[in-house]
């Protein structure tokens, strides 16, 4: 039995930007599928372990992966670990697509659709590390309630991610940065790390996204939360 269309999280944004040329529509038609994790059903658990070969030592997940060029890095630099990459946006999946091919990808995993249609199918404390890197601002606002860093995601994430789990948020936007720093010292269930909001680790690559804020003069914020021990029951 599928999902109710109207008890779906509604999406604010584009799918499809220019054509894909034929190398991306070959990719999309044949990698993709292989890579794909399907639309979960009414009730349906998803134990994200059994998505990968072998056994991943654990489970990382890239909301909104933009062109994919963060999340190959990652998969590449920590081939122990399985990655999910969340992303509607028809270009960046055949981008990432062409990264998995070209560096030989393995323990990468794609859900073509809104993050939050595969959280409530992913078990709890099942997710090591969450990327939330430079998402659409909605700076107006009456947009606010589209943010991502807000109560109701968040709530999802703290479900989902293990003890001691890292979130990381990345944005260039000066509403978005007030927004979220805010939202998150509100949230009982994360802690702040330790270190400079305006630096970011070694084991964080530049996206294209990066890039485009530093050449037009934007200073990017980088911020770390973990996610709290649970109380005992």
């Amino acid at each position: 039995m599928s999902v109710p269309a109207d008890s779906m999280p509604r999406f604010f944004g584009r799918r499809r930007g220019k054509p894909l040329r034929r190398t991306g529509r070959g990719l999309v038609e044949s990698l993709l599928p292989r890579l794909a994790i399907a639309m979960p059903e009414a009730g349906q658990t998803v134990d994200p372990f059994t998505l990968f070969p072998g056994a991943p030592r654990s489970i990382w997940l890239e909301v909104g992966f933009g062109g994919g060029e963060h999340l190959a890095w990652q998969a590449a630099h920590h081939p122990d670990v399985g990655v999910i990459g969340c992303e509607v946006f028809l270009n960046g999946i055949a981008s990432l697509l062409g990264h998995v091919q070209r560096e030989d990808l393995t323990n990468v995993r794609i859900f073509p659709e809104d993050a939050r249609r595969l959280f409530p199918a992913l078990p709890d404390a099942s997710v090591e590390r969450v990327f939330v890197l430079f998402p659409d601002p909605w700076p107006k606002k009456r947009h606010a309630e589209r943010r991502f860093v807000h109560p109701s995601n968040l709530d999802q994430l703290a479900r989902l991610m293990v003890d001691g789990g890292e979130l990381r948020i990345a944005t260039d936007d000066a509403v978005y940065k007030q927004w979220a720093a805010e939202q998150m010292a509100e949230h009982p269930d994360f802690l702040r790390a330790t270190g400079d909001p305006v630096t970011k680790t070694d084991d964080w690559p530049m996206t294209r996204y990066e890039a485009k804020a530093r050449e037009q003069g934007r200073q990017p914020i980088f911020l770390r939360y973990l996610r709290r021990p649970r109380e005992p029951r």
